[in-house]
């Protein structure tokens, strides 16, 4: 156990010692909130009120409201993945630059090591993820607050289950990744295509019938969906005190995806938890499956 937490504490030390790891990680969160704030604020706020009946007027704050939830959702919804990728970069590194030999003469398991890797991966993406959650709401509160302290505690387990998957998810691809230039595409690859597959980018309504069936298959959509209706759920209420008929607010949540459908049948928020947690628990397994076939193998 004392190895295991020595090795914890290392991980968690090199990660943020390492400038390059660190500001990678950092990267997304914050290029996203200040991108989407500074231009995508006005295309989203256009969409909506273009949207609208014309005899349907909104208050200013609840269309700030609105718009600032789905850039926040957005953005937790790819930072958890994409940190946890960058956290977990460490594991290839040490195997670029053969630490991972030095690690192996020394009397530590191979289970224990992988395990480390593990919890140090994601013990950081907690730590960068939840202070980038707490800054997001931050930035709600500034822009048009309506969220209840349920809609908080629920956003924050989504954040925490999504970080869950993303160090799962992420175990499983840097396990077979051994250099440098793997680590630079695999970022490249996860960083600009994750965002797009999960719908935190487009909304899936937005493309086409075959492939919003084909994203159906895939955890990190439902991931997507739960961070927008807990973040979103307040101001769509009060959309609806404020005089927009509950047929316009229920299309505007197929819109933005807080309603999701797999092959026409609306999947349900419990639905949502049980199949990231289930996916969260498949890759776990899988991880530790393979590092007892390396283990026999060797």
């Amino acid at each position: 156990m004392n190895t295991l937490l020595s090795l914890i504490k290392r991980n968690v030390k090199l990660f943020f010692k390492d400038k390059g790891m660190f500001f990678t990680a950092l990267i997304t969160p914050a290029i996203l909130l200040v991108l989407y704030a500074t231009f995508l604020g006005n295309v989203y706020r256009d969409s909506f009120t273009s949207g609208l009946p014309a005899e349907i007027k909104l208050s200013e704050s609840v269309i700030d409201g609105l718009v600032g939830a789905q850039l926040v959702s957005s953005i937790l919804a790819v930072s958890c993945i994409t940190v946890a990728f960058c956290s977990n970069f460490l594991m290839v590194q040490d195997k670029a630059n053969k630490t991972i030999k030095d690690l192996k003469i020394a009397p530590v398991g191979s289970s224990v090591l992988s395990l480390s890797y593990y919890i140090s991966t994601l013990i950081s993406t907690l730590i960068i993820c939840l202070s980038a959650t707490v800054i997001c709401l931050i930035y709600v509160a500034i822009v048009g607050w309506y969220m209840s302290a349920l809609d908080v505690l629920l956003l924050f387990i989504d954040v925490i289950i999504l970080i869950l998957f993303g160090t799962a998810l992420s175990s499983i691809i840097n396990f077979f990744l051994s250099s440098q230039g793997q680590i630079s595409a695999v970022g490249s690859i996860i960083s600009a295509g994750y965002g797009f597959i999960c719908g935190a980018y487009m909304p899936i309504s937005s493309f086409s019938e075959g492939l919003q069936r084909v994203i159906s298959f895939l955890p990190g959509t439902y991931g997507t969906s739960l961070v927008r209706n807990h973040a979103m759920r307040g101001v769509l209420d009060e959309m609806v005190t404020e005089g927009v008929p509950e047929a316009v607010v229920d299309g505007l949540k197929d819109l933005l995806d807080c309603n999701l459908y797999f092959f026409d049948n609306k999947v349900g928020v419990g639905a949502m938890y049980i199949v990231l947690i289930s996916t969260v628990a498949l890759l776990v397994g899988a991880y530790i499956i393979m590092n007892m076939l390396q283990r026999r193998k060797k």
